[in-house]
């Protein structure tokens, strides 16, 4: 799930106040708590195919979180043979249309805005009072960093009933693949209120890529019950033993490394929150697009600047 059920993980309106004392005990639980080894009980329970027990827990998640089903390309959720397949499962080939504008940015998956505007320098906002840096972000990469200082980010949180597929914001090149670990707290407003430099703390997936159009890079952030993080080019990337920073070779024997806007490019097994990077003077965002915005995948969030002409 996107971390552990809690306050304000739904975003809805009955969520409780960031500064509750709700909150504080939530987030000060998740100091205590075994955070690897509890994501990767997760992720032995997730892929259990005895039909009673993943029944148990599908049945349980859908009364718990109420996930549309309507879209899915198979809507009865018991159908599925393992949790972790109900949970990542796929949509109707019609139900998320692509905006195929080529200056279009579009959503890169179904959710909830926690943040998102202009990295000031080398400093992105994660909640009231609390930012970090690129640098932090991308694990001291110095030269990736430099390429998004003064650009735009968009942080957007996946909530445990959405769609956790994973999809290609702008077409584009894989040039780099680094699995960072880290810590699993959960990624909800509460914990991103709370819990300083949340997103270049907890476990992530950077992938980098190239484009005629821009350089661009999406983070996948872990959390807590997240058991396992994959891309279409390398598979499941977390867990991973032992937990030291790698780099992951570009491999196209899974699928190609140019992907067109729209493509499924990984997929949270549980989710989390996905940060979207965009150099300096290359985007802007659409003028609702916000804290607390839902969006969906393949649905416009951007525009791309006009290409830059070479100097006379």
């Amino acid at each position: 799930m996107s971390g552990i059920p809690g306050p304000g993980d739904l975003h809805g309106p009955g969520a409780a106040p960031t500064d509750s004392l709700g909150a504080r005990v939530f987030v000060g639980m998740q100091y205590l708590l075994p955070q690897h080894g509890i994501s990767r009980l997760v992720h032995r329970l997730a892929r259990v195919r005895t039909a009673w027990i993943k029944n148990l827990l599908i049945d349980a998640f859908v009364r718990h979180f109420r996930p549309d089903m309507a879209d899915a390309a198979e809507t009865d959720p018991r159908a599925y043979p393992t949790f972790n397949a109900f949970f990542t499962r796929a949509l109707r080939s019609d139900s998320r249309p692509v905006d195929f504008d080529a200056a279009a940015i579009v959503s890169p998956v179904d959710g909830t805005v926690s943040e998102c505007g202009p990295i000031r320098g080398d400093r992105l906002l994660q909640a009231k009072g609390h930012d970090y840096t690129l640098d932090a972000l991308l694990a001291g990469d110095a030269q990736l960093a430099a390429r998004f200082e003064g650009g735009q980010f968009a942080t957007i949180y996946l909530a445990p009933f959405n769609y956790h597929r994973i999809h290609m914001p702008l077409a584009g090149e894989l040039a780099a693949t680094a699995y960072v670990p880290g810590w699993l707290f959960s990624v909800n407003r509460v914990t991103a209120a709370h819990v300083a430099g949340l997103f270049a703390r907890n476990e992530r997936v950077v992938c980098s890529f190239e484009s005629p159009a821009t350089p661009w890079a999406l983070i996948l952030v872990g959390a807590l019950n997240v058991g396992s993080m994959e891309t279409v080019w390398h598979g499941e990337v977390a867990p991973r033993t032992p937990r030291i920073s790698a780099n992951l070779p570009n491999d196209a024997s899974r699928a190609p490394l140019a992907l067109p806007k729209g493509a499924e490019l990984a997929r949270f097994n549980m989710g989390s929150t996905v940060i979207l990077l965009l150099p300096a003077g290359r985007a802007q965002w659409h003028p609702d697009l916000g804290a607390g915005r839902v969006v969906r995948m393949g649905e416009r969030i951007g525009t791309l600047a006009p290409p830059r002409l070479p100097a006379p």
